[in-house]
């Protein structure tokens, strides 16, 4: 057969496969309970998903938790907000929003697990829920160094629809988890208590819309001298011990795994690739705030005193990390295999449990 026709023959093929797959029903979207609901025994499956489902709805109808008296109209916002999901962010997250989607295990670091109401990079305080300004900044522009990219081109409304799905499933998967954890405790759900785990995972949500981070002093011009003062604070303040006194993150320092139980390794802040964010107030909020689920702690209280050095750190942080895109040279410092710590080795059993 001449290759032309060859050719032909295959895109004809293609072509052929697509139409017939188009033809068939996708299957309907659906949600199932987390392992910590289904290893419970008895009564108490059926009433914790009973629960979830008068609060969170189904698949084919998602409603927020916090949303007392749904309107037909957020029903549609979110079911194209689902439909964008779907579309863009199942096959790493997962159908439930528990980071297990069909790529996630070939993935470092694993996607997030949207079902433990937690989120790493926000504007509000250690411990506090996400603005939800926040996860549209984060599609906005990504997380350097992961495979979560940006999604600047999307219109708005996806954004905007896909944001509060995600926050659909996210409140979902909270009130599973508190509901699956008083059962396994008390052996029994009392329904006298229900409301009040519902009534705190809307409270923490709520709680997030006014609790935006503003720094403790005026964001000063971040000058040379300004970076010095940084260094100096950086390997004073107990920066060094985790990032090491180059900032490569190369040190013998033992972490703990995460709250999602992986793996946790300093980060190398001279790669240019600060996930949080580029921008002065980002950095300076991951070193005023810490960062949710990891070993990252906030620093308010410890630099409460001399807050304007969280803005020499901040100078600092941004100096080493810019040092690669300008051409300048990074000195060589202790170098650590990846996977050969003692962190890794003690930590690489809940990862593989997990995955």
């Amino acid at each position: 057969m001449p290759l032309s026709c060859y050719r032909q023959s295959v895109i004809l093929s293609l072509l052929a496969m697509a139409v017939i797959s188009g033809c068939e029903r996708a299957e309907p979207i659906e949600w199932t309970s987390s392992k910590a609901v289904t290893q419970l025994e008895g009564q108490l499956v059926a009433e914790i998903q009973k629960i979830v489902k008068e609060n969170s709805g189904t698949a084919a109808a998602p409603k927020l938790v916090s949303d007392k008296k749904p309107d037909f109209d957020f029903s549609q916002h979110l079911l194209h907000g689902q439909a964008v999901y779907m579309h863009r962010c199942v096959q790493c997250h997962g159908v439930n929003g528990d980071g297990n989607g069909p790529a996630a295990s070939h993935l470092y670091p694993r996607p997030r697990d949207y079902t433990k109401g937690m989120f790493k990079f926000t504007s509000t305080p250690y411990g506090i829920k996400p603005r939800r300004e926040d996860l549209i900044d984060t599609l906005n522009r990504g997380i350097n160094g992961t495979s979560m990219p940006k999604f600047d081109l999307l219109p708005r409304k996806d954004l905007e629809a896909v944001v509060d799905y995600v926050i659909v499933l996210s409140q979902r998967g909270e009130l599973e988890l508190m509901l699956s954890q008083e059962a396994e405790a008390s052996e029994e759900l009392d329904p006298d208590f229900v409301p009040e785990f519902i009534d705190d995972v809307i409270n923490r949500w709520k709680v997030a819309k006014t609790s935006l981070t503003q720094p403790l002093t005026p964001q000063p011009e971040l000058t040379e001298d300004r970076a010095k003062k940084g260094r100096e604070a950086f390997l004073s303040k107990g920066c060094s011990k985790c990032h090491g006194d180059d900032g490569r993150g190369q040190t013998n320092f033992a972490f703990p795994p995460d709250s999602w139980g992986y793996p946790t390794f300093a980060a190398d802040l001279t790669s240019g690739m600060l996930r949080g964010g580029q921008e002065p107030i980002d950095i300076y909020r991951r070193i005023l705030n810490g960062i949710n689920g990891t070993p990252m702690p906030s620093h308010k209280v410890a630099l409460a005193g001399e807050p304007d050095v969280i803005w020499d750190l901040v100078a600092y942080v941004q100096e080493i990390s810019n040092q690669r895109r300008l051409g300048k040279p990074i000195p060589a410092g202790l170098v650590k295999p990846y996977g050969t710590t003692e962190s890794a080795a003690q930590n690489s059993t809940p990862a593989a449990a997990e995955e």
